[in-house]
This record gives structure tokens, C-alpha cells and sequence, in this order.
């Protein structure tokens, strides 16, 4: 018996082990909440690997969230490393739908529509794209069918328009069929989408619920391709399949090709993302796909995770509700079983209720706060994070005032999507000084004659006032020096300035009112320097704002129109359309901290202590008459599965048996009892509320409450954009990478850019055995097709003449190697090495040899560097590279014998800079880069001395010259 297998047999249950080692064919686990789903899946890969000889780079996992990803690529690695197996994680498709279909696209981009340097659209993004190109669809014939009339304003009608974009594409409705439609509603639907493809393509942009569509676009019209993938990847798995789509159902079916060699994980009762398009039947009928008998079933049914009392209650929730209409049944059959352990006797499911009869909310504020003090004094509770409060929505005016409660009480609260965002004291105090930079603010306000924003009460109450009241302050006299003659320029700017509004608020940061929120001390401080990362977050809103408005340096001509979209546009619809803070995603539940989370965003996540909120809720109606004419016309794939008259009261009890099953050792049912309208609890919880034991008359200190769980993400750094920064910059690591500020955008490395894709353009083309289509030419040609897309992306340009001179260098290095091609072996090539503690990433422009031994290239398009002058750098370099060489022996087995820089500026002499491979060289620099992690990690920002040379052209400087230093000896 193998140490992998001796490893299962010892730690699986029966369950768990028929489904790790179920590795041919369909495979459908239906994983109950605490059942160890994440072990399951992981054995299953590491049993594939080390048991059954599937190459890493073989399987396809497909996770729902990027922490899910992370947290499973951290505990494979780790299974991995402690078995021995060296595997190059960049080569196993690991991911979620949405990365890795992306990842398809860009690998088989010449298949699909994309040019080079498309750009991927967020949906604020995508709704802001729609919003600027209203008009083209007003214009449209009946687009009010799908948008709603002009009156409901632009950005509602962006809204409405998204949402109908993104179900074509999310249901892969096809376009044609819609076009043909008898409905009218249906046909200005496909113009709609038509004209939003077309827009898209003219912006070579891709928006979120495109990448699937488009990757379905791929597989189905390019047979190459899919033959391709699945010769490539043999084994798919995928996560919490109750959530997919029917696309997504499309994309995996056609993958799994004749082998079917497809397992699906996930909990029907758990079916949250209707919303987006996924569809509950393709976990129920997943197993009718196949041939009869040929999907096997596990059910992991065992709950590791919830007391016994726990696991009766949201047993009872599901029975209070029919799971069938007479001929079909909607849900699996199960009995969920606590494991085997010596549990409290006392009830662990509690209600918690007050009433006001003023409707307001004293007591009820009263009553949370006194459990949580009861939860404090039982002696029990270590931290507050042990606790979570789960709603519906944490923006609603309940849980946003119950928030404020608890922070005025000195329980601080974690909630990240409670759209407090514009109501923290930074944001108010940034927005305010630029108002205050800007005295024609009043002009531009008076933009529509007789139109009142809300927005400006927000404006001139909580942020000029602030501000203005804070500049009167001594301490604060600097801020006014500075600032004041600049608002008076600005109040009549004549030309030209070098900088925009975000070169403003760098400035803005070197004064205490901002700097404040940035010191190191902060950052340690419970809430993590919130503050901070929320300045971080506005930095980014900042530069999108320019980006999106073509806004460079503030223009006299365009001033006030800039500052009428900015305050009028912009930030007027992140406000209403709410923007969430920095959520950790290594710590779900900050240390210090109750945390306020939707129901939505508790999924998949434990905690000792839950109470569950939002109990006034009732189920709701969630399709239109557009979705009925959709389904009733036979426009969508498939025919109705649930009826959708009882589809609202499904999904209403799936979120809640959701929430019920998230809690460890407490469940606490909490209402702000009222009667009449609106009542609360609502009628669907009343019996079950009632009959549950009032928290008071439980002993609370007879509870013993876990711990958090530690997940314990691996980070991944990447050579360039992580430890040459730290390297050069701790500081500017801190702002730029931890804190994640965007800089102002300068000019990008254009030249250099499109130097590098058209030598990879080269590359590509050899390996692709299409040699002999190499000539000037078709290099002239990928040459400009690239400016042409870098430049629009990017914005900026090149003059003639450096377009030329880039060309020279692509060309000068094709003369050069002609000849040579066939001993390029890869191109691109992404690597990674799995640490302990962290994962290092890079990537190697090129691989080339002869026999069993390779060299590694490194393209810089620059002319070769003073040997002497330079050394600094270029050991940096070779760091790099020796790294890269280890890495590239690891995965290919061969032997690296050469490195090489190449400098495609040199002219007249040698083109390299080559290194011999010291394996002792190597060694010292992987432990260099553990020492930098190490730092990184414990957030030491601490440098010697400051870098003089990179100071000069770094957005902080304002700020790095008036902080007090404390160098490192």
C-alpha cells in the first residue's frame, strides 16, 4: 500500500473514500454543510496524481470563488510537498469558470474575436460602458421594451439593460433564433445585444458574463481547439454545481468529450445564484446526462462542523416546505448526522427577540448588545470574530443602524458590503478637499436648470463642511497654505496643468489630516488600516475616472465638464450603486471584530457563533414578464424545470438553510419582533422561532465556542511585480502592492510592450510549425496590428519615428536568429515554485535547445547596459534568471545550461548577456526570496535608507517627505 493510500484509508470516512477514489466516469457527490467537502476534493486530486498517474496539467478544477481557488491550490501543494511530488502549478487548470475560461481565451485568442490587449470589463465597468453609450440604444426601435422609458433616468436604464445582456450571454440564448422572434420584447432584445457586440468589438473589450459566452463560442466553433483540450485535460472536477449556469453546463459537457470523466460536488439545498443565471437542475439532473446506472452517487452526509441541535433545526426548517408538485421532485432525499463526539446536553439553537413599541429600534440595539456582553462574561468567547451576524442585506437600514450601535459601543464591526464606503471619515474628507480645490464647484452644480441632486446635501454636509471646518484648525495651517492658492489658480486656470486629480490627491496625502490614516501603527491596529486601504480603493476610482473620461491633466477647455462628470456622473453612481470595502480574503473574519455579512457571502464559511438576522422576510417573485415570454417561447435551451410559482419559496428556503447551517456551536435566531404589516418574524419563521428556547435561558458559559478557522492562504509573488519592488522599495511595496494604490498613470512601457509582443508574435508562429509563413512582411504586420490595439488600450502613442525604431528591433533580431527557429522549444511559459509558506511565480520569455540541454532567454528592449555602471541591476537580473533556470529544470527534467538576457536595442555588437548556472547561486537567492516573503508577511516596511532615485518619480513622495523616518540600522 502506498503512503497516499495508507494516508486515505486513515483519515477518510466511508463516504469520503467512495467518492476519492470514484475516478472514471461521471461522478455526482452531493456534499451536506461541514462534510468535508474540501478534504474530499483534494484527496481525490492527489489521488488521481499519485495513484492512478494523471499529470497535474491533466485535470481541470473548477472552483466558485478566487479564495476557494486559493484555498484549494494551497492544500493540494501542501499534500503534494509532503508526498515528495515537485508539480508546476501553472500548468493545472485550476481556477474559477470565469479564469479559466479566460485563460482558454487568451491561449486560442487567434480562434476568437479578441485582438491583443483586449480589455476585461468588471461590471460597474460594464453598466459605466452602457451608461456613456445610452443614447445608442434610446435610439433604438421599442428599447424601452427592455430598458424601461427615458424617465427612469440613464443609469436605471443601463441597469435594466445589463441585467438583459448578461442572461443572453449567461443562458447562451442564441442570437439568431431571438432576432426571429414573433415577440417584440424578444426581437429588440437580440438588437440590443447585437448593437452592445458590436460596441464591444469596436472597443476590443470583454465583459465578465462574456468570457463564458465566448469561450463557448470557441469550443463549439473551432473543433481543433476542443479535440485539442481534451486530449489535454482528461479529468474534470467541479465545485458547489448547484450554482452553475447553463452555459457553464455546455462548456463542461463538451470538455468531458466520450471519456465523461466529469465529478460534480455540490448541495442542491444550497442553491443561492438564480440571480446570475445558475439553475438548480443541473446538479438534480446531472445523473440523467448519461447512460442508465453509468453516474455514480456518494452522499457526504456525515456534518463535522454543526452541534446535533443544530443540525435538527435546519433539518426541520426543510421539512416545512414541499419539495415537489405532484410529479417531480425538486430535492435530493438525505439525512444529515452529526459526528461522533460528546456534545452539551443544552439547546445550541436560541431565539433572540425585542420588541419597540415606538418602532424604534432602542431595545432591540439593546438586547444584541447585552448577548454579545453575555457572551463575553460566559468566558467562553476569546474573540469577537467568533461571532457573525448574517443577512439578508447588511445595507438595509436595520443592520446598517444595529452597525453603528455596536461601534458606538465599542464592539467594533466588520462589513465590508454594508455600502459604508462614502460614509467613512477619509472618503468625506478626501471628497470635500476636492471641492475645495476647485471654487467653480457651485457653477458646475447648476448644470440642468430646476435639478437637485441628493447627492450635493451629501457634497456641502458631509464633506466640504468637514473638510473646511478641519482647515480652521491650527494644526491644519499647512493644508490651507498649500491648498488655497492652488483653488484660486484652478478658479481661473489658463493653460495646462501637469497633473490631474489624481496627482491632486498624492499631494494631498503628505498632510496629517490624510497621513494620519498611513502609518504603520495604523495598519496594525484591529480594524487592519481600514482607512487606509479605503484611501487605496478611492486612488483606483480616481484613475478609472480618467481613464474612462480621457482625463490626463486638468485642461482649461475641459475643467468644468471633467468635474461635472466626475462629481455629477461618476461618484454620483458608485453612491447609489454602492461600493464594497476591503474585504481580507486570507481572513474571513478579522481578529477583533463581529462581522455583519449577507447570507450570500457566508457561503462556504463556518463560525462558532451565528445569528441570523432578516427574519421580516418573506419570499419574492424573482422573474419578470420577459423571463416568462423567454421560457414560455422555447428561447431558452431547455424547457422549465421548477414551476415558477414555487420557485420564489425554493430559493427563500435554500438561503436560509444556507445561513442556519453555516453555525458551529450557537445558532441564534434574532427578531425585532413586530406585528401588522410588515410583522417580524414573518409568518414562514413564526412557529419555528417560537418554539426555540429564549437565549437568556440558556447557561451560556456551558458552551464551548471553536476557535476560527485558520485557512492559511499561501500568497503568490511574482519576480517583478513583488520582489524586485520590496527589493528597490519597501515603502513603495507597502502603498502600491499591500495597500493596493494606483499609481497615477504615466505614459506605460509602450515601446518595450510592443517590442515584446511582436518577438512572442515570432515565437508563436514557429511553434505553431508555421515557419514557412515567416517573412518581413507578416512580421510588419503583427507589428502594427499590435500598436494599434496597445495604443487605443493604453491611450497613449508613439511618434513615427519610435514606431520605427521599435520595428528595427523586432526586425534586427529576426535577421539575426533566422535559421535558428527549430531549436525554440516554449514560448511564454508561466512557472511557479511551491514554497512552505508562500508560491513564487514568473515567466520565461523563451526556451530554446539542442539535445537534452536548454537555455533561457529574458528579452529587454533596450540598448545592452554599462557592464560596470549597471551591475546592481543586472544582478538583479541574474537572480531572476537562476531562479527561473531551477524552476524550468524542475518541470522539464532538462538540463538548463546557459542564461541569457538579449537586448534587442543593440546594434552593432552582442546582443547577450549571458550567465553559466550556479546551482550554490541558486540556493542563496531562493533564500533571499524567503527572507524578502518573510518580511512582506510580517509586514516589516522598514528600509535602510531612502531610494533617492526612485523617489523622484514616485506618487508618495509628498508623503515619504514629510514622514518622520525611522531607518533600519
Amino acid at each position: 500500500m502506498t503512503t497516499g493510500a495508507a494516508h486515505l484509508q486513515s483519515k477518510a470516512n466511508p463516504e469520503q473514500l467512495k467518492a476519492i477514489l470514484a475516478t472514471d466516469g461521471p461522478v455526482l457527490i452531493i456534499a451536506g454543510p461541514g462534510s468535508g467537502k474540501t478534504f474530499t476534493l483534494v484527496e481525490r486530486i492527489v489521488y488521481l496524481i499519485t495513484e492512478k498517474g494523471v499529470e497535474p496539467e491533466s485535470l481541470l478544477v473548477v472552483t466558485f470563488t478566487d479564495k476557494a481557488a486559493r484555498e484549494l491550490t494551497t492544500r493540494i501543494s501542501n499534500r503534494l510537498a509532503e508526498l515528495g511530488i515537485q508539480f508546476n502549478l501553472n500548468e493545472m487548470y485550476l481556477g474559477t469558470f470565469h479564469s479559466i475560461c479566460l485563460r482558454l481565451l487568451e491561449d486560442y485568442r487567434e480562434f476568437t474575436r479578441l485582438k491583443r490587449s483586449f480589455t476585461l470589463f468588471d461590471q460597474f465597468d460594464q453598466q459605466y460602458f452602457l451608461y456613456q453609450r445610452i443614447k445608442d440604444f434610446r435610439e433604438m426601435p421599442d428599447a424601452h421594451l427592455v430598458m424601461g422609458e427615458d424617465q427612469k433616468g440613464r443609469w436605471a436604464q443601463s441597469e435594466s439593460l445589463l441585467k438583459w445582456l448578461n442572461k443572453v450571454s449567461e443562458e447562451a440564448l442564441d442570437a439568431a433564433t431571438l432576432a426571429a422572434a414573433s415577440e417584440p420584447e424578444i426581437r429588440v432584445l437580440a438588437a440590443c445585444f447585437s448593437k452592445y457586440l458590436d460596441l464591444l468589438n469596436e472597443n476590443n473589450s470583454l465583459d465578465f458574463s462574456g468570457i463564458q459566452y465566448e469561450a463557448l463560442q470557441l469550443l463549439e466553433r473551432h473543433p481543433e481547439v476542443l479535440v485539442q483540450l481534451r486530449e489535454k485535460l482528461t479529468h474534470l472536477m467541479v465545485d458547489e454545481y448547484q450554482d452553475t449556469n447553463t452555459i457553464q453546463e455546455r462548456i463542461l459537457l463538451l470538455l468531458a468529450g466520450e471519456h465523461q470523466n466529469l465529478c460534480v460536488v455540490g448541495d442542491d439545498d444550497q442553491g443561492l445564484y438564480r440571480f446570475r443565471g445558475a439553475t438548480i437542475r443541473n446538479i438534480l439532473e446531472f445523473p440523467t446526462l448519461f447512460g442508465e446506472g453509468r453516474c455514480k452517487q456518494v452522499k457526504l452526509t456525515v456534518n463535522y462542523r454543526s452541534h446535533p441541535d443544530i443540525i435538527r433545526f435546519y433539518t426541520e426548517w426543510m421539512k416545512e416546505q414541499v419539495w415537489d408538485d405532484g410529479t417531480r421532485v425538486f430535492r435530493f432525499p438525505k439525512q444529515i448526522l452529526p459526528r461522533e463526539d460528546d456534545f452539551t446536553e443544552q439547546p445550541t439553537a436560541v431565539r433572540l427577540a425585542a420588541g419597540d413599541d415606538d418602532g424604534g429600534n432602542t431595545n432591540w440595539n439593546a438586547e444584541v448588545l447585552a448577548f454579545l456582553n453575555g457572551l463575553k462574561d460566559s468566558g467562553q468567547v476569546a474573540d469577537w470574530n467568533q461571532v457573525a451576524f448574517l443577512f439578508r442585506s447588511v445595507k438595509s437600514d436595520k443592520a446598517v443602524a444595529l452597525a453603528r450601535f455596536l461601534e458606538a459601543q465599542g464592539v467594533p464591526v466588520y462589513s465590508p458590503r454594508s455600502n459604508m464606503f462614502f460614509e467613512r471619515e477619509e472618503i468625506r474628507l478626501m471628497i470635500g478637499a476636492l471641492i475645495f480645490l476647485f471654487p467653480q464647484f457651485p457653477k458646475v452644480r447648476a448644470w440642468v436648470e430646476g435639478v437637485t441632486l441628493p447627492i450635493w446635501d451629501y457634497y456641502d454636509h458631509q464633506c466640504f463642511k468637514p473638510f473646511t471646518d478641519e482647515l480652521r484648525k491650527p494644526e491644519n495651517k499647512p493644508l490651507l497654505d498649500w491648498a488655497r492658492p492652488l483653488a484660486k489658480r484652478h478658479a481661473v486656470l489658463a493653460q495646462n496643468t501637469d497633473y490631474s486629480f489624481s496627482g491632486l490627491f498624492y499631494q494631498l496625502l503628505q498632510f496629517p489630516l490624510f497621513s494620519r490614516f498611513l502609518s504603520e501603527e495604523v495598519l496594525q491596529g484591529v480594524d487592519k488600516g481600514r482607512a487606509a486601504r479605503n484611501l487605496g480603493t478611492f486612488s483606483k476610482l480616481l484613475t478609472k475616472f480618467e481613464y474612462l473620461h480621457y482625463v490626463s491633466v486638468l485642461n482649461p477647455e475641459f475643467l468644468e465638464k471633467n468635474l461635472r462628470d466626475f462629481f455629477n456622473q461618476f461618484l454620483r453612481f458608485l453612491l447609489s450603486g454602492g461600493i464594497g470595502e476591503y474585504e481580507d480574503e486570507a481572513e474571513y473574519a478579522p481578529k477583533g471584530c463581529v462581522s455583519f455579512l449577507t447570507i450570500h457571502q457566508s457561503k462556504g464559511l463556518e463560525f462558532p457563533v451565528v445569528v441570523c438576522g432578516s427574519l421580516e422576510a418573506v419570499p419574492r417573485k424573482q422573474y419578470s414578464t420577459l423571463d416568462v415570454m423567454l421560457e414560455d417561447g422555447g428561447y431558452l435551451s431547455k424547457e422549465r424545470f421548477e414551476p415558477l410559482e414555487h420557485i420564489k419559496r425554493f430559493d427563500f428556503w435554500r438561503l436560509f438553510y444556507t445561513a442556519f447551517s453555516r453555525a458551529q456551536n450557537l445558532l441564534v435566531l434574532a427578531a425585532q419582533e413586530k406585528q401588522g404589516q410588515g410583522r417580524s418574524p414573518s409568518k414562514y419563521f413564526q412557529r419555528l422561532f417560537y418554539e426555540l428556547p429564549n437565549w437568556r435561558d440558556i447557561d451560556l458559559s456551558g458552551l464551548t465556542f471553536e476557535a476560527v478557522k485558520q485557512i492559511n492562504l499561501k500568497r503568490e509573488y511574482s519576480f517583478t511585480s513583488h520582489i524586485t519592488v520590496f527589493e528597490n522599495c519597501a515603502e513603495q511595496y507597502r502603498f502600491f502592492k499591500e495597500l493596493e494604490f494606483a499609481p497615477v498613470r504615466e505614459s506605460p512601457m509602450l515601446f518595450g510592450t510592443l517590442v515584446h509582443q511582436t518577438i512572442e508574435d515570432i515565437h508563436k508562429s514557429v511553434l505553431r510549425g508555421e515557419e514557412g509563413k515567416l517573412s518581413l512582411d507578416a512580421i510588419e504586420g503583427w507589428f502594427s496590428a499590435n500598436y494599434a490595439m496597445l495604443s487605443k488600450k493604453e491611450r497613449v502613442y508613439l511618434a513615427p519615428s519610435s514606431q520605427r525604431a521599435a520595428l528595427l528591433h523586432v526586425l534586427r533580431y529576426y535577421e539575426r536568429e533566422n535559421g535558428n527557429w527549430d531549436r525554440i522549444k516554449e514560448a511564454e511559459v508561466d512557472i511557479s515554485l511551491v514554497k512552505d509558506q508562500y508560491i513564487l511565480k514568473g515567466s520565461v520569455d523563451l526556451i530554446r535547445g539542442e539535445n537534452n540541454t536548454v537555455e533561457i532567454i529574458d528579452f529587454k528592449s533596450e540598448k545592452k547596459p554599462d557592464m560596470e555602471k549597471d551591475r546592481e541591476r543586472l544582478r538583479q537580473y541574474q537572480h531572476q534568471l537562476e531562479v527561473y533556470a531551477h524552476l524550468v529544470e524542475e518541470r522539464t527534467g532538462q538540463r538548463v545550461s546557459r542564461m541569457h538576457l538579449y537586448y534587442t536595442g543593440e546594434d552593432g555588437g552582442n546582443p547577450y548577456v549571458s550567465f553559466s548556472k550556479d546551482d550554490r547561486a541558486i540556493g542563496n537567492t531562493i533564500a533571499r526570496f524567503d527572507d524578502i516573503v518573510a518580511r512582506i508577511e510580517s509586514q516589516d516596511y522598514q528600509i535602510e535608507t531612502r531610494p533617492t532615485k526612485l523617489c523622484q518619480s514616485c506618487d508618495m513622495r509628498g508623503y515619504c517627505d514629510n514622514k518622520n523616518w525611522n531607518f533600519r540600522n
